[in-house]
C-alpha cells in the first residue's frame, strides 16, 4: 500500500498513531511526502500507484492530480475544511473523500471565546498601554467608557454545527443570551440542552452584540459578510471568524470599521492564507487597525485535536484498505 502526504512531515510523524490500528498496519504503507506547494506533476510522479491521499486542510487537491493518479481509493482532509479538494473529479472516479468533522469543536469554540473577551476587553490595546507606561490612563478611560461583560451581549451565531454547538456550551456559564441561525431551525430538545434561540439572519444582525461566523465555505457562503451584512450590524457589535476568512470580503468589513458600521472585528482565520505582508488588513489604516484581533488561524490546532485527527485518518485508510466505509464522507 502506498500513501500520498501533503503537509508538514514532522507533523505526520509526531502524531502517527501508536495503538488503536493492527499491530504492524503502519509499517505496510509506503508513505511519499510533499511539502504544501509542491507542483501537481512532481506528486504524479513520486506517486505513482497511491491508493490514499492526505492532505493539509489547506492543500489544494485539483482535479488534475485526481485524474492522474489511477489507483486512488481515498482521499482524507487532515482537518474539517475540504474546499480545496476537487469534490467534482473525485466523485466522477469514484474516489472516497473524507474530513475530520468534529475534531476540533472543542479547541475551535475556546479560540472564539477568547477573542470575543478579548475584543470586549480591549486586550491589544491595553497590553500596548501597560508596556508603554499609560496603564492608569487608559483605566481611567476605560471605566469612563464602560466595559461590556459577556453576560451584557447578545451572542448571534450564524450556522450551528459542532463548532458553534461547542461555543454556545462554553457560553451557558457567562450568562448570556445566544440566538444562531441555520438553514432550519433545530429541534426543541437540542435548542434546549445548548441554551441558544432561532433567529432570521436579519434579525441576528440588528440585534446581537457579537456575531461569529461557523459555515463552511460554499457557492453559498463565500464573500457572505460584504457590505450589507455590516450595515445590518450594530454599530457597536462585534464580529468573529474563527471559520474560513473566504467567507469575509476583506474590502467590506475594512469600509465597515472605517466607517464606524461595526465596533471591531476578531479574526482567527483571514484569506487568502498563508496572509500576505500586503493585505489590505494588515495595513488598515489606524483607525480600523486598533479594532481589529488577530489570531494566526491556530483555533483547531491543539495537540488533542491533531492526535485525534490522524487517528481518523489512518483509521480510514484502514477501513478503505479492508473494503469498509470510514467516517466523515463527504462523497
Amino acid at each position: 500500500m502506498k500513501a500520498i502526504i501533503i503537509g508538514d512531515r514532522k507533523r505526520y510523524e509526531i502524531f502517527m498513531p501508536s495503538k488503536g490500528l493492527p499491530e504492524g498496519f503502519m509499517d505496510e504503507i509506503e508513505k511519499v511526502y510533499f511539502p504544501l506547494g509542491t507542483k501537481d506533476e512532481e506528486i504524479i510522479g513520486s506517486g505513482e500507484g497511491a491508493e490514499f491521499l492526505l492532505s493539509d486542510a489547506i492543500a489544494p487537491v485539483s482535479g488534475y492530480l485526481i485524474d492522474h493518479l489511477p489507483d486512488l481509493k481515498l482521499i482524507h482532509s487532515e482537518g474539517v475544511a475540504y474546499n480545496g479538494i476537487d469534490i467534482e473529479a473525485a466523485s466522477k472516479r469514484g474516489i472516497t473523500v473524507c474530513n475530520n468533522r468534529g475534531i476540533n469543536a472543542t479547541a475551535v469554540a475556546e479560540q472564539t471565546i477568547m477573542l470575543m473577551l478579548g475584543l470586549l476587553r480591549s486586550i491589544k490595546e491595553g497590553d500596548e498601554a501597560v508596556r508603554g507606561g499609560h496603564q492608569i490612563d487608559m483605566k481611567h478611560r476605560k471605566m469612563r467608557e464602560g466595559i461590556l461583560e459577556l453576560a451584557d451581549c447578545q451572542v448571534g451565531l450564524i450556522g450551528f454545527g459542532d463548532i458553534a454547538r461547542a461555543t454556545a456550551k462554553m457560553l451557558i456559564p457567562f450568562g448570556c443570551s445566544v440566538v444562531y441561525c441555520a438553514r432550519s431551525r433545530k429541534e426543541e430538545g437540542l435548542e434546549r440542552e445548548y441554551q441558544a434561540s432561532y433567529m432570521e439572519m436579519d434579525e441576528l444582525l440588528a440585534t446581537s452584540d457579537i456575531v461569529s461566523l461557523h459555515v463552511p465555505v460554499n457557492d453559498g457562503t463565500r464573500g457572505m459578510a460584504d457590505k450589507g451584512f455590516f450595515c445590518k450590524m450594530k454599530p457597536s457589535a462585534y464580529l468573529i471568524n474563527t471559520s474560513r476568512g473566504e467567507i469575509v470580503d476583506n474590502e467590506a468589513l475594512l469600509e465597515a470599521l472605517r466607517e464606524h458600521e461595526i465596533a471591531g472585528a476578531g479574526l482567527d482565520t483571514v484569506a487568502p492564507e498563508p496572509v500576505p505582508a500586503d493585505h489590505i488588513l494588515i495595513n488598515a489604516p489606524k483607525e480600523a487597525a486598533e479594532k481589529i484581533l488577530f489570531s494566526p488561524h491556530i483555533g483547531g490546532i491543539t495537540t488533542s485535536t491533531f492526535r485525534r485527527g490522524h487517528m481518523n485518518m489512518w483509521k480510514a485508510v484502514w477501513d478503505v484498505s479492508e473494503g469498509r466505509k470510514p467516517k466523515n464522507v463527504i462523497v
